[in-house]
């Protein structure tokens, strides 16, 4: 554990100091379990979410999108049960006065306060979520809550979407958008966070089919990771709940696991939620939340398949996946630093740059031909430009942050209209015609082999 641990710190570091994530109010001491996405880690979040959209909502002819809100009426979160039923188990270390997820501790085998080693308290019910207020002042205001979750949104949207788009069932919802859980303890950088994004479907069914949709949802999402974000096969595994951990409402749980460096967790989640959610809904607010089946005539309320992430912690598993070390260096790299070099090989559909332009002078006409390329390839790609040190050091810069393809400007550009494009895992290096330089770059984006 100690060298997976250094792992996870060096994980950290990097993401910090190559603009990934930063710890959010760090100006002020920071804000435990919240984070700030840098200029490298916006663009790998939104590689994620567009990789999601597309493959969920954009490539099929079942699944629609919604955006709804964070602040909600207060009768949903009871109708949910979040009100009632949302509480973790505090304990607080009778000495230092840290508090902890008691059940996080029971996991781990933890008797003591992790800090000092102190006794700790009986555990006691603490509500997960963050409460607000809607109005002029708190004391004529209405209490709402900060949502826990983004899948009552869609629930309470069903009949809307529905009609709207004339949908017939099996159809899904989808929607990303943020989430708060007032977490008691922190650990694990973005693993476990106050704020954070999921990615959430709710796929209606017909009672009976429900077992073959689980089935399907739960085989697409495992592809997903493995074929559109590049995780490797051999760190993920489905683990099946067993009945006595099963939540009330659910006929059938499956999750997602990834091998982090603090231990194999969840990362995905696919549930069985039978017609909880939206017979809750129809009970609290008088509106019957039943499908007609135009062919049949039928009337039943649906079942429904939830497949939920979370962009953080997908987020970490591709940082982690894709985080290689190379001891002594890679000689086309750089032939005088023979210190191990770091190479982040994502998948080139959530890599935050594509490419990156190095003209081998500082001087015209490189630096124009070079600034000219940049301004064509940024209408469909985020591109890097890069003048500064050795192309070596240039390389290793853009290997580090895990930029699939570096385009060097020459002086032989000026004759004959060509760059040398060097590829980040093989380095194999081509020349290549400037004015064939897009399509180029497009074909060996899709067929990137690392």
């Amino acid at each position: 554990m100690p060298q997976e641990q250094d792992r996870m710190e060096t994980i950290v570091s990097l993401a910090k100091q190559r603009g990934f994530i930063f710890q959010s109010s760090e100006l002020y001491g920071g804000m435990a379990g919240v984070y700030d996405l840098g200029p490298l880690g916006i663009e790998l979040a939104n590689n994620i979410k567009k990789q999601w959209w597309q493959k969920i909502v954009q490539e099929r002819d079942d699944v629609y999108g919604l955006d709804s809100q964070i602040l909600m009426a207060s009768k949903i979160w009871e109708a949910s049960g979040h009100v009632k039923s949302f509480v973790e188990p505090l304990t607080e270390c009778k000495s230092c006065h840290k508090r902890f997820r008691a059940d996080h501790l029971q996991e781990e085998g933890v008797t003591q306060c992790p800090e000092c080693n102190g006794e700790l308290t009986e555990p006691r019910q603490f509500n997960g979520m963050l409460q607000t207020h809607v109005g002029v002042t708190q004391e004529d205001s209405d209490s709402v809550y900060l949502r826990p979750e983004t899948a009552q949104g869609i629930f309470v949207n069903f009949d809307n979407v529905q009609k709207a788009m004339r949908a017939k069932v099996p159809f899904g919802i989808a929607q990303i958008g943020k989430a708060f859980r007032n977490e008691i303890t922190f650990r694990n950088f973005i693993f476990r966070v106050r704020e954070f994004e999921q990615m959430e479907l709710e796929f209606f069914v017909k009672p009976g089919t429900d077992d073959e949709w689980f089935a399907y949802w739960r085989t697409f999402c495992m592809d997903f990771l493995i074929n559109d974000i590049g995780l490797k096969k051999e760190h993920l595994h489905f683990r099946d709940h067993e009945k006595a951990e099963l939540c009330f409402y659910s006929k059938a749980t499956t999750d997602i696991e990834f091998e982090y460096p603090f231990g194999v967790k969840e990362l995905w989640g696919i549930a069985n939620r039978q017609a909880y959610d939206l017979t809750q809904h129809s009970t609290y607010s008088g509106q019957k939340l039943e499908y007609l089946d135009p062919a049949t005539g039928e009337k039943y309320i649906p079942f429904v398949i939830e497949p939920s992430v979370g962009v953080s912690r997908l987020m970490l598993a591709a940082l982690l996946n894709a985080y290689t070390v190379i001891e002594g260096g890679r000689s086309m790299t750089t032939s005088a630093n023979k210190d191990a070099e770091v190479v982040l090989k994502f998948h080139p559909s959530i890599a935050p740059v594509k490419a990156a332009i190095f003209p081998l002078s500082k001087k015209e006409p490189l630096t124009q031909i070079a600034h000219d390329i940049c301004a064509t390839l940024r209408k469909q790609w985020v591109i890097q430009y890069d003048e500064s040190g050795s192309i070596g050091r240039r390389y290793r810069r853009q290997d580090e942050i895990g930029t699939p393809l570096c385009i060097t400007v020459d002086f032989e550009s000026v004759e004959d209209n060509k760059v040398t494009v060097r590829h980040r895992d093989t380095m194999e290096q081509e020349r290549v015609a400037i004015d064939e330089l897009k399509l180029y770059i497009q074909e060996k984006l899709q067929n990137f082999s690392s």
